[in-house]
């Protein structure tokens, strides 16, 4: 295997973003859809600059990006959270040229191979749950939890959270409460009526029973770091539990230790209570777009017998390349989580001393800030990858994968210091 030069952080050596990532750039506006790459005209208007492009990633190494154009920076986003044990982490590539060499493909539904069994069998040690339905998404795992939730109860409602965020894909679009005006607005009529939406962390009504399902994110990711209140999700399960809906848990961007924990809810005095569903993705596959919602055997097995022609399946449903990462990430987190909490308290330490508010749990926090934008961007130009977050991107989310060095986050602090926050 081809040894790629190690990379090294922050290292900034030509304007941001350079000539070759606007070329890159360049050539990607005459061919992407103008609604997915932020690009220099609609960027204009935000941040009141011409010349805002993206950089154009090239290669990446545990916690390090290089652009084209060799400049180098510490990635603080994991790549929306998929890069918990690292980019292009060794043991997780290895497993993947291994599989490479026996199989890259099975066929869905119709004919497994053992590291789709295999994984199933690891993802129920970890979780608990019994069974599970295998995606390429968090949509797909949101949708698969939906869909369950249907036929187990044979209700028609759902019950979501304001500024929730559970993915664009049609199944999943209606449960989702971020910034509908733009995300929903232009779809609504097809969207149909069967969610409804409280606020996340209020009040909870007064029964269920016309509902099949209830989602939520113990942490919300997207939606701005926000926690859970104490007790809140405790009640919300015995409401869900009381009425007869399915409890799931949206879990897609806080799990698989990124708060600390295997997964947020671990955090909770919940009593021995937990969701009947949970949805999981991001870093589950160490870099390969995979995907699971796991439930209990009473949740799943409302399904009934495939008749040999499944009623949800996908083309790429437990890919064994993915299974094969997916299968060495794991393995590669229960070495990795212990050291996540106690990183992330430090981190909250020195923010705090320097007179920020900080929200969020481990390595999944909220540095509240008027002006993220403008801060992300100065960030950037400085070495440092960072997203805002919240409806109105009144955080600034730090999410790094989770084997971030103290060194790389402590020069992280230290431009932070910097920031003419004027």
């Amino acid at each position: 295997m081809e040894q790629k030069p190690a990379l090294t952080g922050p290292l900034i050596q030509t304007e941001i973003p350079g000539t070759q990532s606007q070329e890159w750039i360049d050539r990607l506006a005459l061919r992407e859809c103008p609604a997915i790459t932020a690009r220099r005209s609609r960027r204009a208007m935000t941040l009141g600059t011409a010349k805002d492009d993206p950089i154009v990633w090239k290669q990446a190494e545990g916690s390090v990006v290089q652009d084209v154009d060799g400049n180098c920076f510490i990635d603080l986003t994991a790549g929306f959270g998929v890069a918990a044990v690292g980019h292009r982490n060794p043991k997780v590539v290895q497993a993947a040229h291994n599989q490479l060499d026996i199989l890259i493909h099975a066929m869905g539904d119709a004919f497994a191979d053992p590291t789709r069994i295999e994984l199933l069998d690891l993802l129920q040690k970890k979780t608990g749950f019994e069974r599970g339905i295998l995606g390429c998404s968090g949509s797909d795992s949101v949708e698969a939890a939906l869909k369950t939730a249907r036929i187990a109860t044979g209700r028609t409602k759902i019950l979501a959270f304001g500024r929730s965020y559970h993915g664009l894909a049609f199944g999943s679009l209606p449960a989702t409460n971020y910034k509908t005006e733009s995300f929903k607005a232009p779809f609504q009529s097809w969207l149909g009526t069967h969610v409804e939406h409280c606020d996340f962390g209020g009040k909870l009504p007064d029964n269920l029973h016309e509902f099949a399902g209830v989602i939520v994110e113990p942490i919300q990711g997207r939606g701005g770091i926000r926690v859970a209140p104490q007790h809140w999700l405790r009640d919300l399960i015995d409401l869900a539990n009381r009425d007869g809906a399915i409890m799931i848990f949206d879990e897609i961007y806080t799990g698989f230790g990124r708060t600390g924990q295997w997964f947020a809810f671990e955090h909770e005095d919940l009593e021995g209570r937990r969701p009947d569903l949970i949805c999981l993705g991001k870093a589950m596959g160490g870099g390969f777009p995979i995907s699971v919602c796991m439930g209990t055997a009473e949740a799943m097995d409302s399904w009934g017998a495939s008749k040999g022609e499944a009623i949800h399946t996908q083309t790429f449903l437990g890919n064994p390349l993915g299974c094969a990462m997916a299968l060495a990430s794991l393995r590669e987190l229960e070495v990795i989580i212990p050291t996540v909490q106690e990183k992330g308290q430090w981190l909250t330490k020195n923010l705090q001393s320097m007179g920020y508010v900080v929200q969020g749990r481990g390595l999944l926090l909220g540095i509240q800030h008027s002006n993220s934008l403008a801060l992300s961007r100065y960030l950037l130009h400085h070495g440092f990858i960072a997203l805002p977050a919240g409806i109105h991107a009144e955080v600034l989310a730090i999410t790094p994968p989770l084997i971030i060095t103290k060194e790389e986050l402590q020069a992280f602090l230290t431009c932070l210091e910097r920031f003419p926050d004027t």
